[in-house]
């Protein structure tokens, strides 16, 4: 069988959240899969190159300039050149017009959400809205054109079923995992190199917003002005890749210039840092409007880091009981959190407990394996 997989933005310096799905799936599929032929379909944009090529695995560079003109013409022109016998989107959308088997990893549709919409209005970067648009266009098209579609939490499948009006048949609920790199850290040595390198301070709470809403910046800022205004214990929050600029409208919409004081800006981390950060970090701050996995939770979990996220969307079926779930919409229920982490030390201690036993319980082998699995269904049905 030949495999075509789209891994658009994997050679960029700056990866997230599904950039790094479709680097870990490709390369679990390479230790897993030695008689399947695969083509990795990646845009030249940056030379950052995190996937060697071996002897089933080849490594398609395609030129085709703005997203929407390389997805829908580059790449399935690259496909169609490769004969492949399936093509797998990593990333919510696909090709409009295909005569491939498609198959479509919907991480989620928060973007036709009616609910969303109206908090991202007057908010969010022109990129995230044009990305947004791009998506309300082309999912409900390449939905009906796709032979199956793979989402990442049960709570998501049901949102995409309910919203399509489609059966269980063509949707699978497939976890994402944790990496084995994100673990509790021992060396010291590697503690001291990176709180050094991003100038961290000695007692912080870790926080990975950005411009997005959902990502719930405000409510966060609301809350640790609400703690900082009770305590003097000295913690600052932590913000990794986020612009001063857009910290300080936020600041300024709170009304609590003292703000800035208590916050470290880090700038953009590389992936292989973020263990040593989170390993540092007090708490861990993940309360979200909307998600629809939230692999950073499961991150710090397996660094030994107590968690505070929300009582919405796929959280609690993530974090199960491992985490401290709170009303995302309330700032005061996560200043509320935070001073009970702080000053519970048996109740942190069984946090972190149950984290490690929750993050083991997702791994990227098992996630490939049952990709895999969906690939051998639609060849063996075609």
């Amino acid at each position: 069988m030949k495999i075509g997989i789209e891994g658009q933005r994997l050679f960029r310096t700056k990866k997230h959240g599904m950039d790094m799905v479709a680097l870990e799936l490709i390369k679990e599929l390479q230790l897993i899969d030695k008689e399947n032929q695969y083509y990795i379909y990646i845009s030249p944009d940056e030379d950052n190159k995190c996937l060697i090529e071996t002897e089933n695995f080849k490594i398609r560079l395609i030129e085709g300039g703005f997203y929407p003109k390389w997805e829908q013409i580059s790449l399935p022109k690259a496909a169609k050149a490769d004969h492949v016998d399936l093509l797998h989107c990593t990333s919510n959308t696909a090709p409009l017009s295909i005569n491939i088997p498609l198959v479509l990893t919907l991480h989620d549709i928060i973007y036709m959400e009616k609910s969303y919409m109206q908090i991202l209005k007057g908010s969010g970067t022109s990129y995230q809205k044009f990305g947004n648009l791009y998506r309300r266009f082309v999912v409900p098209k390449i939905i009906k054109n796709s032979k199956k579609i793979i989402t990442v939490s049960e709570f998501e499948k049901r949102r995409i079923a309910d919203f399509f009006k489609l059966d269980g048949k063509k949707l699978k609920a497939v976890y994402n995992g944790v990496s084995t790199h994100f673990k509790k850290i021992t060396d010291n040595e590697e503690l001291i190199r990176v709180k050094e390198k991003y100038k961290l301070p000695d007692k912080f709470f870790f926080f990975l917003g950005n411009t997005d809403p959902k990502k719930n910046t405000k409510g966060v800022l609301q809350a640790l002005s609400l703690f900082y205004k009770g305590n003097t214990e000295g913690y600052k929050l932590v913000m990794l890749d986020y612009e001063k600029a857009e910290l300080d409208k936020l600041i300024a919409e709170i009304g609590d210039p003292s703000l800035s004081d208590h916050i470290h800006l880090t700038g953009y981390v590389i992936n292989t840092d973020l263990p040593a950060i989170y390993n540092l970090c007090s708490i861990f701050l993940y309360p979200s409007l909307r998600e629809s996995f939230g692999i950073p939770m499961l991150e710090a979990m397996a660094c030994g880091v107590p968690v505070i996220t929300s009582n919405t969307s796929s959280m609690p079926e993530i974090a199960d009981e491992a985490a401290l779930i709170i009303d995302p919409f309330k700032p005061e229920d996560i200043t509320d959190g935070i001073i009970k982490i702080l000053s519970n030390e048996k109740f942190k201690s069984e946090l972190i407990e149950k984290g490690f036993k929750q993050a083991a319980r997702f791994t990227w082998k098992s996630m490939a394996e049952k990709v895999l699995n969906i690939y051998k269904e639609i060849n063996s049905n075609k």
